[in-house]
């Protein structure tokens, strides 16, 4: 009897979070998270490498749950907010980016309008008028089919109808998420429409390098941005359609700054988002062997570094949270508690014909390609 057993146990251990009878690293359930959403099965998914880190996701969203990274003294931290269970991303439950592959559209698009070819189209209006992050119900609220499953890999996969949001086109796009052995996640994008229309995907993890969000304020880490101008936003966070040069203002983050030092500064563009949320103009032109952008914890000696092949980095530090969304294992998360590093085209390029394209064409296939690396430095 045991040699039939053992074999059978040593199947189902290799069979990844979705079939574990056991909880994973970060402490989740993963029978927390199966469930249905508009008829489509959810569910969690680990990666892992020789070093011991973890990265779990769940198809809900395509949305990245828990990152497992060791801290200074080795100790695994869990760097990224987000939930116990899967019905908590439920848009009824919990109105949240928290982790997820953003689509059809990252970031913002004026008064919900577009027009392509002589067509305009009106899009979802779900933040103050404009379109968020692909309207009311984007990507970040729809299943991912698992089309691949591996130890260090897994492979999503959503179609999107013509009119998703207002959004002309059908879209078949894919993410796939990467641990390689160096502690880094591997984040790659792909799409394809039957008809003309915009799309620009990220991911939107919040980040407290710490691992301990309840009581560290992003204000203590350090980041630095490898861009020499950024693009201001109106009151409503709409870009004005310039591109300024961010020396001598709050947003030179060009050398590693403590985040505390112009959050809060008496300057027009940090006062219409509470602190950061704005589009950085990157100076890497598109090579993803350049470093694009670097936040560092002291508390925890954890350091991310951001690599992408997308011409911005949409900086946001967590201004609307409030203490009002309680995460994993019970904590409020308050304002502050984590920082957004989302690469991307520039908001609203859709309308602002002289920045970098977002039009994907039939025949055409969209790319994009982020790294995240991870490490650690003592004090």
């Amino acid at each position: 009897m045991k040699r039939i057993l053992l074999p059978v146990l040593g199947l189902l251990i290799l069979a990844g979070c979705g079939n574990h009878p056991g909880r994973t690293a970060s402490g989740l359930n993963p029978k927390d998270f199966e469930s249905t959403y508009n008829g489509a099965a959810t569910g969690l998914y680990t990666l892992t490498n020789e070093k011991g880190m973890e990265v779990c996701i769940t198809n809900f969203g395509g949305r990245i749950v828990s990152v497992m990274v060791p801290d200074q003294e080795g100790v695994l931290q869990d760097v990224v907010l987000g939930f116990d269970k899967v019905s908590d991303y439920f848009p009824e439950n919990n109105q949240t980016d928290f982790g997820a592959a953003i689509g059809r559209y990252a970031n913002r698009i004026a008064g919900g309008k577009l027009t392509l070819d002589g067509t305009e189209y009106q899009l979802s209006q779900n933040n103050n008028g404009h379109c968020l992050h692909g309207g009311a119900t984007g990507w970040q609220y729809q299943v991912y089919d698992v089309v691949e499953s591996e130890a260090s890999h897994l492979k999503l996969k959503i179609v999107s109808p013509d009119g998703d949001n207002g959004f002309p086109g059908t879209v078949t796009a894919f993410v796939t998420y990467t641990l390689t052995p160096k502690n880094q996640i591997d984040i790659r994008y792909e799409a394809t429409t039957d008809a003309p229309t915009v799309i620009n995907m990220t991911n939107h993890s919040y980040f407290n390098l710490s691992g301990d969000p309840g009581n560290h304020e992003i204000i203590q880490d350090v980041l630095c941005v490898n861009a020499d101008s950024y693009t201001p936003v109106d009151s409503t966070l709409i870009p004005t359609g310039e591109i300024k040069p961010v020396v001598r203002t709050p947003f030179d983050l060009t050398t590693p700054t403590l985040v505390a030092t112009f959050i809060e500064a008496k300057y027009d563009q940090i006062q219409y988002a509470g602190g950061y949320d704005h589009n950085f103009v990157l100076n890497t032109k598109g090579d993803d062997s350049k470093l694009a952008a670097l936040l560092y914890s002291p508390a925890s000696g954890i350091t991310m570094m951001v690599y992408t092949d997308e011409p911005g980095i949409q900086v946001y530090s967590g201004n609307f949270l409030d203490g009002s969304i309680q995460g994993k294992k019970g904590i409020a998360y308050p304002r502050r508690s984590a920082i957004c590093l989302e690469t991307q085209h520039y908001p609203d390029s859709p309308n602002k014909t002289d920045w970098p394209s977002t039009v994907l064409r039939p025949g055409e296939t969209y790319s994009s390609h982020t790294v995240l690396s991870f490490s650690t430095q003592k004090q």
